[in-house]
């Protein structure tokens, strides 16, 4: 297009300088060539814009082409490790199987264990709601129930069981025994331990050594008279002292020495029940683990 241009110019000249024209052709021809050189000049730039635009469009281009090589590599190294993944999965598809059938027997294991503590959790309760519903409120104030960590204990202060300084079973506590033996009865399923607790003040009787004796000793009067006064199956009741040993009160004064001295009357699931349940566990909970 430059060379265009300039060529017409040079012809416009030509003309001039071979033959004789007038001055308004002549100012004509200069007005032509005028624009001629503008446009000419216009075009240059437009021709440098253009040349510096594709530079720049070659080094993206360029750019471009690098990232998706680099891509195509990674993509490459991503499928061979999918591939590798793949293969080791296929090898041990039998051990993983495997693993499933063992966590659905435990998982199978946990819910007959959750099943058999809520039943417990709700034998518990109703033997509570029955215990307490049947004791007088004179009664209540020397007896104390309650359920911890799915177990029923009934205290009983020393004050309402036992003559004082002795082990022996006092008359006012007949009725209350016996409406505790009949709830015991009616929960056979149960075992029921007899504890005896003391204060720490030491015993001076010559009959009874310390409070490890005095605390047995009155346990096992429990024991014995829901035996042979109110029917108790024997194979179901233990009896133990516990002394001083396991307060649930300060000994520094009197309200807490008369807590500590109470014999209570634990409540539990047989253990060959426990046993079962050991019994039950899937049989895979042994295994080795599998690699």
């Amino acid at each position: 297009m430059r060379i265009t241009i300039l060529s017409s110019a040079v012809l416009a000249l030509s003309i001039l300088a071979t033959g004789c024209v007038s001055n308004k052709k002549f100012g004509a021809l200069q007005t032509s060539y005028n624009d001629l050189q503008s446009q000419n000049r216009e075009l240059d730039g437009k021709y440098q814009t253009s040349q510096r635009n594709l530079t720049g469009a070659t080094t993206r281009v360029q750019s471009l082409e690098e990232q998706i090589a680099a891509q195509r590599t990674s993509i490459a190294a991503l499928q061979a490790s999918l591939e590798k993944c793949l293969n080791s999965t296929s090898q041990g598809n039998t051990n993983i199987a495997k693993l499933v059938d063992e966590i659905n027997s435990s998982n199978q294991y946990i819910q007959h264990l959750v099943n058999t503590k809520n039943k417990s959790d709700s034998l518990n309760m109703v033997l509570t709601n029955n215990l307490t519903r049947s004791l007088s409120r004179e009664e209540m104030r020397d007896v104390d129930v309650q359920v911890l960590k799915g177990v029923v204990y009934i205290s009983l202060s020393d004050n309402m069981l036992y003559k004082s300084g002795s082990y022996e079973i006092s008359t006012a506590a007949n009725e209350t025994l016996s409406k505790i033996a009949k709830i015991i009865k009616d929960y056979r399923e149960y075992d029921v331990l007899i504890e005896g607790n003391t204060d720490n003040v030491a015993i001076s009787q010559t009959n009874i050594r310390n409070n490890w004796d005095l605390s047995a000793l009155r346990a096992s009067s429990v024991v014995q008279a829901l035996q042979n006064n109110y029917q108790v199956d024997p194979k179901r009741l233990t009896a133990g002292g516990r002394g001083e040993y396991n307060p649930i009160a300060s000994n520094a004064d009197a309200a807490g020495k008369a807590k500590n001295r109470r014999t209570q009357i634990i409540i539990t699931p047989k253990l060959d029940q426990f046993m079962d349940l050991i019994d039950k566990a899937p049989d895979g909970s042994d295994s080795t683990s599998v690699k």
